[in-house]
């Protein structure tokens, strides 16, 4: 199964493990199942922890894509494609975070299945989105 993280999928699998469903954990660490993190993560816990909306101690974002590698986590580029049909994905009710909807784009288009909490990702299925948690 190709499987992408969720930002804070990912930094749960990374940092903080027993976060994550037994369900999620189980497929991340499957070598059944190819891991893919989106660069877009990467800019959204930069971002958020320049800006202070986000604290994680103990955590150096600047060797997190080469940690990520090590895991054996394979770190994808943003599609051109993917991302000039991005205005496609509609907006639902309450949920217009732009690195979310982002990442729903990348798993609905590559037709991966991605992992996250985050119930508002519900509403995405009709639109073809794969959800495990």
């Amino acid at each position: 199964m190709n499987i992408l993280l969720d930002t804070h999928a990912l930094i749960w699998a990374v940092k903080e493990p027993k976060k994550l469903s037994t369900k999620s954990l189980q497929t991340i660490q499957s070598r059944n199942n190819n891991i893919y993190v989106s660069v877009l993560s990467f800019w959204e816990i930069s971002l958020k922890i320049g800006t202070g909306k986000m604290a994680l101690e103990d955590f150096d974002i600047d060797s997190l894509p080469l940690g990520c590698v090590a895991r054996g986590y394979t770190v994808v580029d943003i599609n051109p494609y993917i991302a000039a049909s991005f205005h496609k994905l509609p907006l639902k009710e309450g949920h217009k975070d732009p690195f979310d909807r982002m990442l729903i784009w990348q798993a609905i288009n590559k037709g991966w299945t991605l992992i996250s909490k985050d119930s508002c990702f519900e509403q995405y299925k009709e639109n073809g989105l794969k959800i495990l948690w």
